[in-house]
């Protein structure tokens, strides 16, 4: 069965960055099974899939926007530390969801301490960076109604209701 919108797609993978660092692999674990076509997976990794077939591998090198999009320095601000009432205390990498200038929610981690000074960072971590994926297409199937209409797979290695 070949990849295409509305299929359940189960693929072995591993991610590494430029310098050949593995950032995420599914290597020991279940395979990640996505919905095709409902924007489960990043839109450059989900394109180099459509039309292939179960047992094909490739590598694929996606480019920042066509993942987690372009580093944005506008991203980037310092705040009081009196703006993380309840927080005993804070460290660099601790992750706070916030508003975003645009009224949406948004994960920002924490950058730098310096006194009261807390540099947060909105950019997703990955951000401007190109990744090179190693993929094996592991299972194609149709995807069920109730999967279509939620948008993701439900069952073994996809989401739990």
């Amino acid at each position: 069965m070949t990849i295409a919108a509305n299929k359940a797609v189960s693929i072995d993978y591993t991610l590494t960055n430029d310098a050949g660092e593995v950032i995420d692999s599914s290597a020991g674990g279940a395979p990640l099974v996505y919905l095709q076509g409902a924007g489960n997976i990043i839109p450059g990794l989900e394109k180099a899939l459509e039309g292939k077939n179960v047992g094909d591998e490739l590598t694929v090198a996606v480019e920042p926007e066509d993942a987690y999009g372009e580093y944005s320095a506008e991203l980037v601000s310092t705040l009081s530390r009196s703006m993380f009432e309840g927080v005993d205390e804070l460290e660099v990498g601790m992750q706070f969801h916030a508003s975003a200038p645009d009224g949406q929610m948004q994960i920002v981690t924490i950058r730098d301490l310096d006194g009261d000074d807390v540099t947060v960072d909105g950019n997703h971590p990955l951000a401007g960076q190109r990744l090179n994926f190693q993929v094996k297409i592991v299972a194609v199937r149709d995807a069920s109604e109730e999967e279509m209409a939620h948008g993701h797979v439900h069952g073994e290695g996809g989401h739990q209701h």
